[in-house]
């Protein structure tokens, strides 16, 4: 069960809602992961609890991000995923130690020991970028439309056609801006 925190972005890829804990990459950029404790609340929040972070586990953690964001981009525009990136998933997925594990609903679910730490965390999350970059799940990688942001997505949609990484923050405003435009070319021509 996810806790709601107002900062965070929640969403139903692990690997895709990493990446949006740094938004607005194109604009004035928003950190949702600024120290080690809101890594643990963020971990939590997605079921991969860990006791402590340190620094270091942070700067790790922000480096698969990015890489993420790198390799979902290039995935997204059909371009070659940069060496860089897929090296830097690929050292996070086989550092981790945590087992996947059937629920008594049917369910997938990762389970870490309860000597778990951040790098365990952060290989379930790197093994949920490789299953979405290599095409393995049910839908396809795109980039939010909102200039200020283009980050990458899982659409799971029917049609494949979601323009947004969040229809409740990107979607909203480009809503409100085209509503407002709108408003004002009326204003004006009524005049």
């Amino acid at each position: 069960m996810r806790t709601a925190f107002p900062d965070f972005r929640l969403g139903a890829v692990l690997a895709t809602s990493f990446t949006g804990t740094l938004s607005e990459r194109h604009g004035d950029a928003v950190e949702r992961i600024p120290t080690p404790h809101r890594l643990v609340d963020w971990l939590a929040v997605y079921g991969l609890t860990v006791e402590s972070c340190t620094t270091a586990q942070l700067d790790l953690a922000r480096e698969l991000r990015e890489s993420i964001h790198t390799a979902a981009t290039a995935a997204a525009i059909q371009d070659a995923l940069p060496a860089s990136a897929v090296q830097a998933i690929n050292d996070c997925s086989v550092q981790g130690q945590a087992a996947v594990i059937l629920t008594p609903e049917g369910k997938r679910q990762w389970r870490l020991s309860s000597a778990s730490c951040v790098e365990d965390a952060l290989g379930v999350i790197a093994a949920d970028a490789i299953s979405i970059i290599a095409g393995e799940r049910d839908g396809s990688l795109a980039l939010c439309a909102s200039p200020t942001c283009r980050a990458a997505f899982f659409d799971t949609s029917r049609s494949r056609t979601r323009r947004w990484c969040d229809m409740n923050t990107c979607g909203n405003r480009q809503k409100k801006a085209r509503f407002a435009a709108n408003q004002r070319k009326n204003a004006g021509s009524s005049e």
